[in-house]
């Protein structure tokens, strides 16, 4: 319990940085993407739908579970600090709620990641409907 204790913190906000890392990387490989792109490159619209959906997927990945990655932390911050009274045989009304606001820190930064990371994702499928709508308007003339 002593380990899980001590890397706790050190483990999901690793998981959680590393989520926000590459959310952010992969957002402005698509928008410098989309910007340099050139739809009479394309012969086919699914070819040039392919290329440019690829790596939203990953943002959608990232944006739905980085929640539950802070909930992780949560729930087992708090499975800790009860561990920690039963060991003291205390109740301690402090010390209960210090090691709840601290296992709340967790859940706050999983949700502080998804939410860019999803309003970014809907941005970036809203640039590809548009993309796609004038390529079909360029090609059915």
């Amino acid at each position: 319990m002593e380990i899980l204790k001590a890397y706790l913190d050190f483990a999901i906000f690793g998981i959680l940085g590393t989520m926000g890392f590459i959310a952010l990387w992969v957002a402005i490989e698509r928008t410098l993407f989309y910007r340099s792109l050139k739809v009479e490159d394309y012969e086919h619209g699914a070819i040039l739908n392919i290329a440019l959906t690829r790596n939203l997927t990953t943002l959608s990945i990232i944006g739905s579970n980085a929640p539950f990655v802070g909930l992780l932390g949560t729930v087992v911050g708090i499975l800790i600090t009860f561990y920690d009274m039963g060991q003291n045989q205390s109740l301690d009304t402090g010390a209960i709620m210090i090691g709840l606001a601290l296992a709340l820190k967790a859940t706050a930064a999983g949700i502080g990641i998804a939410i860019p990371t999803i309003m970014t994702y809907s941005g970036l499928v809203r640039k590809v409907d548009v993309i796609n709508a004038l390529y079909r308007s360029k090609t059915q003339k």
